[in-house]
């Protein structure tokens, strides 16, 4: 977990604000009794997580694809080739929606824009933590490799049980 307070806290602010902008439906589905908390959540989504990123196309067509997501600080990041079709659709129009799911337990929504970064501009502790999950740096994977950090503007987590989810203390 890389959340310190005031990361929590900016975290705990915007799933409020997005669940209160949330539809009748979605607020039904994601009760009280269903809903993570900031602090929850950062102990949840630790390590790595298998994200669907969707993108938009020049014509406006949906795009979708995985992406190995880590959530830092209070929000992912996702490591990709510079010449991948997501990253094209990025430069050019960086708002993008990401989810992480596991069956029926967690849910995790998110829309925003992706800030993208060379690695020369990457702060040393992500590196350290993506060397130290991976065992090697995504430097190393190819010649063109781009850091994308999502900037949420909108997030709602889901646990149809969160003690089930939840680390055991």
């Amino acid at each position: 977990m890389y959340e310190d307070a005031a990361d929590l806290a900016a975290l705990q602010a915007l799933l409020d604000r997005s669940l209160a902008r949330a539809s009748e439906h979605l607020v039904s589905i994601v009760g009280p009794d269903n809903r993570l908390t900031a602090e929850q959540l950062a102990q949840v989504v630790t390590g790595m997580s298998t994200l669907s990123l969707a993108t938009v196309t020049a014509s406006g067509e949906p795009r979708i694809s995985g992406v190995d997501g880590h959530f830092l600080r209070g929000r992912w990041l996702f490591t990709t080739s510079g010449t991948a079709a997501k990253i094209r659709h990025l430069r050019a129009r960086p708002a993008c929606s990401v989810a992480h799911l596991r069956g029926d337990d967690l849910g995790v929504f998110t829309h925003g824009t992706v800030q993208l970064m060379a690695p020369p501009e990457v702060p040393a502790w992500v590196e350290e933590h993506l060397v130290g999950h991976y065992g090697s740096s995504p430097t190393t994977w190819g010649p063109d490799i781009v850091y994308a950090w999502v900037q949420p503007s909108w997030l709602v987590a889901y646990a149809f049980d969160p003690a089930k989810v939840l680390p055991t203390p």
